[in-house]
């Protein structure tokens, strides 16, 4: 048990219980040690408590506290896409966002051109819906929602006959800038070139390999990861988001999130590598009828 998260429950000597019994309490912490007829506990405030094992009545491990970032709700989590995408039109319909590029070039994103339809859109499902459909009709654009997948949201979509888009489930990732430079670093090959915007920037190593990220707050978003195939597995992924990770920091970004499409399992594992986390998984669906 020690260097683990436990639960112990002990004997207090010389008080009664609310039954007339033995009193007892809980300490939940790590475990610094056991020897010598003592066991230390360590709470998340910092404090030790020292428990003789002859008053341990039981104790078992507990899994770790989730961390703050893993707690954010998956529409505050998504909500952080805002600095990519300048050029996108927003419009609040409660906590919902309806989402469109006035002038999207040669294709329509999806995360662009979607309602991300996460938390309460402060009307009923129905109207919710009804006004999801009019705002892109009136666009000349598909209705699509972006939903947490097997949320209760999405049932109500799928039940009133919405259909999942074909090739846009994706996890949410994150997890510490600070770890994630540190895992990154022992093994970048080559520099990449750092091109700034604003709260945008860009890394690049010639036109073999390529990525963007935006920070919003304390948290840096990563996306458009692009390695030219006859370049791959030389860790010129690693250079980019090296060079990324090093620009949010300086900018004080804590947090760093992407997202990864589900069958992506290469990308997956480079992401996993460095630290980071599965938050959530969302997926696409589009309003009855053709598209």
């Amino acid at each position: 048990m020690v260097g683990q998260r436990v639960v112990v429950r002990r004997v207090l000597r010389g008080e009664t219980g609310p039954t007339g019994g033995p009193a007892m309490t809980d300490v939940l912490g790590v475990c610094e040690s056991w020897a010598d007829g003592v066991a230390v506990v360590r709470r998340e405030d910092g404090s030790t408590v020292e428990i003789r094992t002859r008053d341990i009545v039981s104790g078992k491990p507990v899994p770790p506290r989730p961390s703050v970032r893993l707690r954010v709700s998956a529409r505050e989590a998504e909500g952080h896409a805002s600095p990519h995408w300048p050029g996108v039109v927003r419009e609040a319909l409660g906590e919902w966002e309806l989402r469109t590029e006035p002038d999207p070039g040669h294709r329509v994103r999806k995360r662009a051109n979607s309602c991300l339809a996460m938390g309460d859109p402060g009307v009923d499902p129905v109207e919710a819906a009804r006004t999801v459909e009019d705002f892109y009709a009136t666009r000349s654009r598909p209705a699509m929602v972006q939903v947490e997948t097997d949320s209760e949201i999405e049932s109500w979509f799928r039940s009133a006959g919405w259909s999942v888009v074909p090739g846009g489930e994706s996890l949410f990732l994150l997890g510490s800038t600070s770890r994630a430079r540190r895992l990154l670093a022992p093994r970048v090959t080559e520099p990449a070139t750092l091109r700034v915007d604003g709260p945008r920037a860009r890394a690049s190593v010639g036109d073999r390999a390529d990525a963007k990220a935006a920070v919003d707050g304390d948290w840096l978003g990563v996306h458009g990861l692009y390695v030219a195939p006859d370049s791959r597995r030389q860790g010129l992924a690693r250079s980019v988001l090296a060079a990324l990770l090093d620009w949010g920091a300086e900018q004080g970004a804590s947090t760093v999130w992407l997202h990864v499409e589900t069958d992506n399992s290469p990308a997956i594992a480079l992401y996993e590598s460095i630290g980071l986390a599965v938050h959530h998984k969302s997926r696409y669906l589009r309003a009855p009828g053709p598209l």
